[in-house]
């Protein structure tokens, strides 16, 4: 049994914060039905196809998921959506600003029809202020929640790899999503969880923010050095390798002048007597790292590193995580359906002991239309009928 058994959501999305979010209640257990738009489907779908043709973001965002194609347009798909909502227990959006008012799927009218049911809507800047109605991606809400202006070289901003705006608006949707659930076990009756990009990515900004409070000067940009703490972050090897290490308070860095550096007379140089004061002096400090370990190839500096309990990694390429041993030592890895064949999956973490995750396959567009409708008792002719007028 999954926490999540006998749950049905309903979910109109595009893109990855929602998407994001109803992949982890599927993968407890809730049955999702994602709502595409007939011959295209979320346009996400098409972002690349690197996966034999697939898009990596579809792929990662959306197993163990039902697609249904349902034009929401449509007098008649008006219908279908009603039979859907009255036998679920969630709804998920994150349209266009507006859109889902505009579809009649406002949580203000939703609740009077449908009192049980959960509404869940993901936006870029929320349902008020002056910037209700703008569009959001990504990079612009990393952009406006200030991320950008502390990462990247002192010489030009860089935005995160990944897509840690909407990674952090799907997880708090998805967790704000179990928390409306577990009211709704005490009061019977639904509720609204409304969450915003921009609002997700600023609590996730709080470091920066209070280290900047009341006018005080902002981290600055140090690449993949830590803006504040040093020395943390990566290191050239001899070999022409990359290590990464984080020294976190005096006792570390005795070990680390003693053991690592083997100059244990570093330690107690005036300069770097306090992290606030290795951080000021961190390009001296840093050409004498250097000069150190250009005489020592990776795996030397790892084990020194080791030898001292100083925390280290490996900088690793994406075949690298592919092929971490921790991850392979942990069985992180299953296979998953697609329609492309067999494709790796990563485990969801914070598993529960005992329970299997749901761990099923990603939808082809429409995959499943047929099925969900003849569960609303829609013959094959009804179904049929549907697909000429353009409803599915």
């Amino acid at each position: 049994m999954r926490p999540l058994d006998g749950i049905k959501v309903i979910t109109l999305e595009h893109a990855i914060a929602a998407p994001f979010c109803t992949r982890q209640l599927a993968d407890q257990g809730a049955r999702v039905i994602k709502v595409e738009r007939p011959g295209v489907g979320d346009f996400a779908r098409s972002y690349d196809d690197r996966v034999r043709g697939m898009a990596s973001h579809f792929v990662w965002t959306n197993r163990s998921k039902e697609s249904l194609s349902l034009d929401v347009k449509h007098n008649e798909a008006q219908v279908i959506l009603g039979q859907l909502l009255a036998e679920a227990d969630v709804l998920v959006q994150n349209l266009a600003p507006g859109a889902a008012d505009r579809l009649g799927l406002s949580y203000e009218k939703l609740r009077h029809e449908y009192p049980r049911l959960i509404v869940c809507d993901i936006s870029g800047y929320g349902s008020s202020g002056p910037y209700r109605d703008k569009k959001a991606y990504d990079l612009l809400i990393q952009s406006e929640a200030g991320f950008l202006s502390i990462t990247g070289t002192p010489e030009e901003p860089s935005k995160a790899g990944c897509s840690v705006a909407d990674i952090s608006a799907g997880m708090y949707a998805y967790s704000g999503i179990l928390n409306a659930l577990l009211l709704r076990g005490r009061t019977g009756t639904g509720s609204r969880v409304e969450v915003s990009m921009l609002e997700s990515m600023t609590e996730w900004m709080s470091f920066p923010l209070y280290y900047a409070f009341e006018g005080a000067p902002a981290p600055t940009r140090s690449a993949a050095s830590h803006a504040t703490i040093y020395p943390y972050g990566p290191f050239a090897t001899g070999d022409g390798r990359t290590v990464m290490l984080g020294v976190q308070n005096e006792r570390e860095w005795a070990m680390f002048c003693t053991t690592v550096l083997e100059r244990p007379e570093v330690a107690t140089d005036s300069r770097f007597l306090s992290g606030a004061s290795r951080s000021a002096h961190r390009a001296v400090l840093r050409a004498l790292i250097l000069e150190v370990f250009a005489g020592l190839d990776a795996s030397a500096v790892i084990a020194r590193l080791e030898a001292a309990q100083i925390a280290n990694a490996s900088v690793n390429d994406m075949q690298g995580v592919w092929n971490h041993p921790q991850l392979r030592a942990r069985d992180r890895w299953v296979e998953i359906d697609s329609p492309v064949g067999r494709l790796p999956a990563l485990l969801p973490p914070g598993t529960v002991e005992g329970v299997a995750p749901r761990m099923d396959g990603v939808p082809a567009l429409g995959q499943h239309t047929d099925a969900i409708l003849a569960e609303l008792a829609y013959d094959a002719a009804a179904i049929a009928l549907l697909r000429d007028r353009g409803v599915i």
